[in-house]
């Protein structure tokens, strides 16, 4: 198609079925796992990797200083999630391989273990059946940079790290009271995490000595920066001075997210709210910034007069007759400039539409779906104040305000008229329809933002800009969708 002749117009479903479908995302995970695998026969590896019944599985590291709870929260996080536990010591215990015989020796001589030797065991640990089922955590796993990168170059390639932190004469007042069960291996603690039953207390032995904790900490704090670059945009910061009852809701909520993806998304924005509330600078605000087509309805509507189309003629005769244009005719005017090619791959931000259920339904049976929807709320008399008080030189065609913007001399402000539909009768008459529309426009959207719009502007837009830059929000939504 010659896009010079004519206006490009790609289908929007489209990109909403590689968005519901999460395509690209699959794309992405296929070969990442072709890149890292690097099998003699791709395609039977696709074949296989597209057979698993849950190819996204949890792939967790938990990392902090010591003392700072990594078993006892790595422990929480398996039970809650069923996933495979993972420890040096585990690992070690499962292994079987002359790597890992080498590595107990020297271990057990106090040298240390290339981390290309630990990248094989935990590679050969984490392919093993129950961690391709369930998931796997490490814990403690990788503890630096280079670590991290040996892992990294074997496919061990995690999701999430929950990095555990709290202020350092914390942890030596934590590392006096920790003991240690010998037989389980699990942890305890003389103020903190004391064992009910006496058995257990009684065979109880400290840990470490003080002075080894410090110098474990100055070997974290010298490592710690080079492992979170290898991480930058997995690891979420916990604050493990407070109950473990709190740190694990904390990191739990972390884990619970998806892993952010770099899936192209294009926003696409719905601003509703009360006449007068300012969704026409939110979106001039929002279209320069992040480059979306900037769609206002009754600009569109005029343009369609203007240009004497077949809908804008059609539309021209409700017009001059002072009645609303028709929904079908709105709904096709905007069929035709959000399926066009800016749109679908910029994204766009709607206004002065839809105003009522039967119009955002309308709209979406055109494959036309919201991913934010901005209610913009202001009181009533604030309303009125904005509207009522808002006046134009029909001379100059400037608008000013007499309160927020007045004339700037006594000639122009004479000559000042107010538009027929600013009159206080008018602008209550407004604001009685939208208060009874408002309510089923909510309940259809599956959710909304609500914006305090009763402010300045820039503080309005830090608001709106907030709930965009993060993930599309609208995942019920995008499951509902019916593409046509």
């Amino acid at each position: 198609m010659d896009a010079t002749k004519r206006p490009l117009r790609i289908p929007p479903s489209f990109a909403l079925y590689a968005e519901k479908h999460g395509i690209f995302d699959l794309y992405s995970r296929l070969l990442k796992e072709l890149l890292v695998h690097k099998p003699k026969d791709p395609l039977t590896f696709i074949q296989s990797y597209l057979k698993l019944e849950n190819n996204d599985l949890p792939a967790i590291i938990v990392y902090g200083p010591p003392a700072s709870g990594k078993t006892l929260i790595s422990k929480l996080i398996c039970d809650r999630m069923r996933t495979v536990y993972l420890s040096r010591e585990t690992i070690l215990a499962d292994d079987t391989t002359d790597t890992g015989e080498d590595v107990k020796e020297m271990m057990d001589k106090g040298q240390d273990v290339p981390p290309e030797s630990w990248a094989e065991l935990v590679k050969n640990r984490v392919a093993c059946d129950d961690c391709i089922k369930r998931g796997w955590l490490l814990d403690g796993i990788p503890n630096s940079r280079i670590e991290a990168q040996a892992f990294q170059r074997d496919g061990i390639l995690a999701k999430h790290l929950v990095l555990l932190e709290a202020p350092d004469n914390l942890l030596v007042e934590r590392q006096d009271g920790k003991r240690i069960d010998p037989e389980t291996g699990d942890v305890y603690h003389t103020t903190f995490d004391w064992p009910s039953e006496a058995p257990i207390e009684q065979r109880l032995v400290e840990d470490n000595p003080k002075e080894d904790i410090v110098n474990r900490l100055i070997e974290y704090h010298r490592n710690i920066g080079g492992l979170l670059e290898c991480y930058n945009t997995v690891y979420q910061a916990v604050n493990s001075d407070q109950p473990k009852g709190d740190v694990l809701a904390m990191a739990l909520n972390f884990l619970g997210g998806s892993a952010r993806s770099v899936a192209p998304r294009t926003p696409r924005v719905i601003l509703v709210g009360p006449p007068g509330c300012g969704k026409k600078t939110q979106a001039a605000l929002l279209a320069k910034k992040y480059s979306l087509v900037n769609v206002n309805c009754g600009l569109l509507i005029k343009q369609h007069i203007v240009n004497e189309t077949s809908l804008g003629l059609a539309a021209k005769a409700y017009v001059e007759r002072g009645i609303l244009v028709p929904d079908n005719l709105v709904v096709k005017m905007l069929d035709q400039k959000m399926s066009q090619i800016d749109c679908v791959t910029r994204g766009w931000v709607l206004h002065g539409f839809p105003r009522s259920r039967e119009q955002a339904e309308a709209l979406e049976s055109e494959n036309h779906w919201a991913n934010r929807v901005y209610v913009m709320e202001v009181p009533d008399e604030a309303v009125r104040e904005r509207l009522c008080l808002r006046y134009i030189d029909p001379v100059s065609g400037v608008e000013y305000h007499l309160l927020y913007n007045p004339p700037l001399n006594g000639e122009i402000k004479s000559r000042l008229q107010q538009r027929p539909g600013d009159t206080e009768d008018q602008v209550r008459l407004k604001m009685m329809t939208y208060r009874t529309q408002i309510g089923d426009v909510e309940e259809h959207f599956p959710r909304v933002f609500h914006i305090n719009a009763d402010q300045d502007i820039h503080s309005v837009f830090e608001l709106v800009e907030s709930h965009l830059v993060n993930e599309p929000p609208m995942e019920d939504l995008i499951e509902n969708m019916e593409l046509e």
